[in-house]
């Protein structure tokens, strides 16, 4: 509500303005803070008439795709006849301040160390040439950095007053039509040498500081509606993309932290290999100070994923060539590469578009479709290597790092992978199933030859994913199976091998009667019956709940699957060393070479399976010279990687008709003004209202104090809905009745078969007996 107040220009303290409408467009400077200008103007740095006096803003009526030159709009720095080098856009939906704070103050001091740094070849290049860029200290003109908001609605009103503080955005001057027409964007420039740190705290230069911050030319695009991430990005790359004609785009999330130079790095990967269409650096969970985080299981385990799959996955993708996914967190592009067809492809998931596209859009997708899109930066990175007569490759830059905020509960952790696992497995299906693209491609025959041993292993991965649910279960009732046998009667097991049985010599698991360990049979019995069970619960929460009406459901099954793979890690040991005991006596038994009995017999498996997991993960950071991860966050994962099967591909997969579609209005919007023109002569003008200078810095003031005062984050508290508690009931009675049922099912087979015959005769007396009533009933 109080955000909708500063909508609001009082007229009676106001100065009438005129505002040209240009090809009937509304595109207007207002002026800035005087603060801010002053502060902006202290730097001496050579600017346009108007570039650290005056805020630009347009209001856009238009498609993205129809944000051209031809059509009236034009943007502050391709009408300055400057060349982008570099193009950063960081999108986001409804991040909390410190969030926005953290990337973008992020990227500016890794704008400011690109452009000071006497160690920087972007410099270098940008002072040798251009017709701005080539004068000594001006190179901050070849770089741009964009923020696209996902919507008035969902926008964090806090952010707003962040950027109001750095200069690129005022309360009280969007339309919200222009002539009947309804604006589509909102669009603020501005070139700032400002910042807000996360702390939060207002950064602002000093005079003969060489650590003050360079400026950024800013673009603020704030879309009136949600219409979601790849519309986002249209606005980014078809509409203000095409203006500036960047060489280099580099896309970032509100909440993303670049580490120190990273920027510079995926622009130094670009400059220097020029087959480089798409880029991506090393994400990394954020753990906290001192690494507190880590306490919280969840992120462990996530930080060990992350951590391993820069460490094995990217790596090994970036030799092939074809990165599956560059994340639309942390990575970048080529410009000229993604253009035409990579494009084109990837903005059909655009709902914006549906109308324009017909079949080939929303509404003409098949659900498989659709969710393909839901992960449709894989989609991008396909288009990209398969592009017809190009020879595109894409690359990891490990230098370049991102730290980036991870979820903590199991509800959110859920729901964001329920997105990320339904579109990359379809879109790892679209991969292989257009490969024969690549042929169409420049690409020489040895990257063709490794796109193919890429594409047999990416189609084994995928068969392994598939299979995945069955193969957990699997692996753990043979492994505890397979135990408890031998421990009931290691020695007639072993054949009376003394050196089997001089294993369990004088620990808890030696077994002279040989039957000690009797009990083992049933207790792994019914962790397999609870296993399959506790399964079985996943898919009846997956079908009706919501993740956060379950919370406590979600977060026991967790624990009860870390618990079954802390059984089968201490299964695992005991079965390894039982089978490498009798070792040396097999070996002198054997005719053939050492060698050979031991990839012949079971040890070659079992030294396969273990190496391929401990030793593959342990070699590999040892040889990256970061192996933190395997003492403080290996565990936890070992724990929890079931889960990441049994619960949250059972989620996703039984929520494939979930493609989150759509757009979603704004009733903030029926608070701002709307444009309205009038003839003055032969030109339309609008006439409207415009603060006082005096009146724009006293709000200023209030706007700095609430972009700067602590942030306590609220705890989001999910009441459940009637709907969800009738799910709720409705899940509880039918998990009690396949529980009970069950029970009683597995009880009677595990009788002997006198006791089975009994109850068999006991229900067809029952049964009996019911119809007997009844048939009495009816005489009566």
């Amino acid at each position: 509500q109080a955000w909708k107040q500063r909508q609001m220009i009082d007229p009676n303290r106001a100065q009438t303005k005129k505002v040209k409408l240009t090809q009937g467009n509304y595109i207007v400077e207002h002026p800035v803070p005087t603060a801010v200008r002053n502060a902006n103007l202290a730097s001496n740095h050579r600017g346009g008439p108007t570039e650290f006096s005056h805020l630009r803003y347009t209001a856009a009526t238009v498609d993205p795709n129809d944000f051209t030159a031809e059509n009236g709009y034009t943007l502050r720095a391709s009408s300055y006849g400057r060349e982008t080098d570099l193009l950063i856009c960081i999108t986001a939906y409804n991040e909390h301040k410190i969030l926005l704070a953290r990337t973008l103050h992020g990227l500016m001091l890794n704008i400011r160390d690109m452009v000071n740094g006497k160690w920087s070849e972007f410099r270098k290049k940008a002072e040798r040439g251009g017709t701005e860029g080539g004068m000594k200290g001006e190179a901050w003109k070849k770089i741009v950095v964009c923020l696209v908001f996902d919507g008035i609605e969902p926008a964090d009103k806090n952010t707003l007053d962040v950027l109001a503080t750095i200069g690129v955005y005022q309360d009280g001057i969007m339309q919200k039509s222009v002539d009947g027409k309804e604006t589509v964007a909102h669009i603020f420039e501005y070139t700032s040498s400002l910042s807000v740190s996360p702390k939060p705290a207002l950064v602002e230069p000093h005079p003969g500081d060489p650590n003050n911050l360079v400026p950024v030319q800013m673009i603020f695009c704030l879309k009136q509606k949600n219409a979601k991430k790849i519309n986002s990005h249209r606005w980014l790359f078809n509409a203000i993309g095409r203006h500036l004609n960047p060489d280099v785009v580099c896309l970032l999330d509100a909440g993303t932290k670049p580490g120190k130079r990273s920027i510079y790095y995926l622009w130094e990967a670009f400059h220097h290999d020029p087959h480089l269409g798409g880029a991506a650096g090393e994400i990394h969970a954020m753990l906290g100070k001192g690494g507190r985080k880590l306490l919280n299981p969840l992120i462990a385990a996530q930080n060990f994923e992350y951590k391993m799959s820069n460490v094995l996955d990217k790596p090994t993708e970036s030799a092939f060539g074809y990165v599956a996914v560059l994340p639309g967190a942390f990575s970048a592009y080529r410009f000229v590469a993604i253009q035409g067809r990579p494009l084109n492809q990837y903005f059909h998931g655009d709902g914006t578009l549906a109308a324009r596209l017909g079949p080939k859009g929303q509404d003409g997708m098949s659900i498989w479709t659709k969710n393909m899109f839901l992960a449709e930066d894989r989609i991008l990175c396909f288009e990209l290597v398969a592009k017809a007569n190009e020879r595109w490759v894409l690359g990891y830059v490990k230098p370049a790092k991102g730290e980036t905020d991870v979820p903590e509960s199991a509800a959110e952790l859920i729901g964001q992978r329920r997105r990320w696992l339904n579109g990359s497995f379809a879109a790892g299906v679209y991969s292989l199933f257009h490969f024969g693209r690549y042929y169409k491609s420049d690409h020489g025959i040895l990257r063709l030859f490794f796109l193919h041993i890429q594409a047999i292993y990416n189609t084994v991965n995928l068969i392994m994913s598939w299979f995945s649910l069955a193969n957990y279960y699997l692996t753990f009732s043979i492994i505890i199976t397979i135990v408890g046998e031998s421990l009931r009667s290691p020695n007639k097991i072993a054949g009376g091998d003394p050196e089997t049985i001089s294993c369990w010599s004088g620990s808890f698991l030696e077994d002279e009667s040989g039957d000690s360990f009797d009990w083992l049979g049933l207790v792994n019995w019914l962790f397999q019956v609870i296993y399959l069970m506790f399964l079985a619960l996943q898919v009846i929460l997956a079908l009706g709940n919501r993740p956060k009406a379950e919370k406590l459901t979600y977060t026991i099954s967790i624990a009860v699957y870390a618990f079954f793979s802390l059984y089968l890690i201490f299964c695992t040991v005991i079965l390894t060393i039982k089978a490498f005991c009798p070792i040396k006596s097999i070996l002198a038994e054997a005719s053939g070479s050492s060698i050979s009995v031991f990839l012949g017999s079971t040890y070659g498996p079992i030294f396969a399976g273990i190496a391929g997991t401990f030793g593959t993960y342990i070699i590999s950071s040892l040889l990256y010279l970061e192996p933190w991860h395997l003492l403080h966050s290996m565990p936890q994962f070992l724990l929890i990687a079931p889960s990441f099967t049994n619960i949250l591909n059972v989620y996703a997969f039984c929520n494939l008709h979930d493609v989150s579609w759509g757009t979603k209005g704004s009733d903030k919007v029926d608070a701002l003004p709307a444009a309205k023109s009038k003839k003055d002569g032969e030109e339309k003008v609008v006439v409207t209202h415009e603060k006082v200078q005096e009146d724009i810095d006293l709000g200023f003031k209030t706007t700095v104090l609430r972009a700067v005062e602590p942030f306590v984050e609220e705890e989001e508290v999910v009441q459940p809905t009637m709907d969800d508690r009738n799910k709720t009931f409705r899940t509880r009675f039918i998990c009690v009745w396949l529980l009970m049922n069950a029970i009683l099912a597995l009880a009677i087979t595990r009788l002997g078969a006198m006791a089975r015959s009994r109850y068999f005769q006991a229900i067809l007396w029952i049964t009996f007996g019911l119809s007997v009533v009844r048939l009495l009933g009816m005489i009566w």
